[in-house]
């Protein structure tokens, strides 16, 4: 996944990372100007919560295809090819009027975005030494956060003059754009692997591996809370805690404000302690205190503070998480790890993004689905424990085998 380079080509990694932020705004489009999209169309809350169910289940469905093509002929071509066809979805989101359309363009805009994940991650990491995988996966996911700040800020603003609807064709045609700039200047990243990639017939090994379940059950947990608290904290805000859109909005740029640097900060000090598993158990635990406060808290302050912090630790864990697969199968699988961990993390994410939904119709309440990612946590911090595990296990067979390397290369040499 990384490779041998030991200096960072700045202009290239910014352009990734910009490309990788336009996914951000359609996501984060729909999660902040739902309140208003549910009225313009009339949607229940369950309805609302199937829009966003359906477009994590055909990315998940995808990722793993997407990470086997990714490895076998190279990122870019899928990179290009998700961008296009995810701003294209954005673009039309803003045409459509019924909740039926909107559920094919958000199953297709699903489908696009499975290019842009893995391939994504391939290409940065590529552009960055083997050492600093972590940090460059961080740095990856923080661009989608950073656009949620300038959509958070602006967004709430704009909608009064202009509509929900000529918002989402501003930022599709400015993805448009970037994405033309990428195809034109963007660095080609690393080519198709002829030789080593990952064959087919290996893949039952490699899905069997404990640590592909480990990080795949950790990931669930992951993007369960990521996405529940991402899609539905601007509608608990405004109808659980009295909170105006423009108030919510503010909060919510407040955090993603805080959430982009800590994905690069939680991957940097992975990387610096060499201590992935510790990164994911504490991002847990403080995550698990956070949402029991959320659910219960009633002073306006208090809420504040909580968002806050959470947003944190959200995911401070993201580089280190996705590290741990390939560091214990190796760089080849790089692609196929991704995309596997990516599966599992967006079957928890629909699972929360519709659950929420279902769970507010019936109690009235969000407070039953943040309990329910109380319990989340819990068993993640379980998994984080295994991993550290795992690794210490996959450090302790490289050890015992480095002098059978070694003396098998001596013997060649003779």
């Amino acid at each position: 996944m990384g490779d041998s380079r030991t200096a960072v080509s700045a202009p290239a990694v910014a352009l990734i990372v910009i490309c990788q932020s336009m996914q951000g705004f359609s996501l984060g489009g729909i999660a902040l100007f739902l309140p208003l999209i549910r009225d313009d169309i009339g949607l229940t809350f369950a309805e609302a919560g199937t829009l966003g169910a359906v477009s994590l289940l055909v990315f998940a469905a995808m990722q793993v295809p997407a990470g086997y093509l990714a490895d076998r002929f190279g990122p870019k071509r899928l990179f290009l090819l998700g961008l296009l066809g995810l701003n294209l979805c954005s673009l039309a989101f803003a045409q459509l009027h019924s909740f039926e359309a909107l559920l094919v363009n958000q199953a297709l805009s699903g489908l696009a975005r499975s290019f842009v994940f893995a391939p994504g991650l391939l290409l940065i990491t590529h552009e960055f030494p083997a050492e600093r995988r972590a940090t460059a996966l961080g740095l990856y996911v923080a661009g989608g956060f950073s656009s949620n700040v300038l959509l958070s800020l602006v967004g709430p603003v704009l909608v009064g003059v202009v509509g929900w609807r000529w918002i989402f064709v501003g930022f599709s045609v400015l993805g448009l754009a970037v994405t033309l700039l990428y195809w034109r200047v963007g660095s080609p990243g690393p080519a198709g692997q002829r030789d080593s990639y990952v064959r087919l017939r290996e893949l039952p090994r490699l899905l069997a591996h404990p640590v592909m379940w480990v990080a795949g059950g950790v990931q669930f947990v992951r993007y369960s809370v990521v996405n529940g608290v991402g899609f539905w904290l601007p509608s608990y805000l405004v109808a659980d805690k009295g909170f105006s859109l423009h108030t919510a909005g503010l909060l919510l740029g407040a955090a993603a404000v805080v959430t982009a640097p800590s994905n690069f900060l939680g991957g940097h000090v992975s990387d610096r302690l060499q201590r992935p598993a510790l990164v994911i158990g504490v991002s847990l635990a403080v995550l698990t205190v956070t949402l029991l406060v959320l659910a219960s808290a009633r002073s306006t302050p208090v809420v504040v503070g909580v968002v806050l912090l959470q947003a944190v630790f959200l995911q401070f864990y993201f580089g280190p998480l996705f590290e741990i697969p390939t560091r214990v199968l190796g760089d080849r699988t790089a692609g196929l790890t991704s995309g596997w961990s990516n599966l599992w993390a967006n079957v928890g994410g629909l699972t929360f993004a519709f659950g929420l939904g279902q769970a507010k119709d019936v109690t009235g309440s969000f407070a039953v689905g943040l309990y329910a990612m109380v319990g989340l946590c819990l068993l993640g911090l379980v998994g984080a424990y295994a991993l550290s595990v795992l690794l210490a296990r996959s450090r302790e067979q490289e050890q015992a085998q480095a002098p059978q390397f070694a003396a098998a290369s001596a013997e060649r040499g003779l």
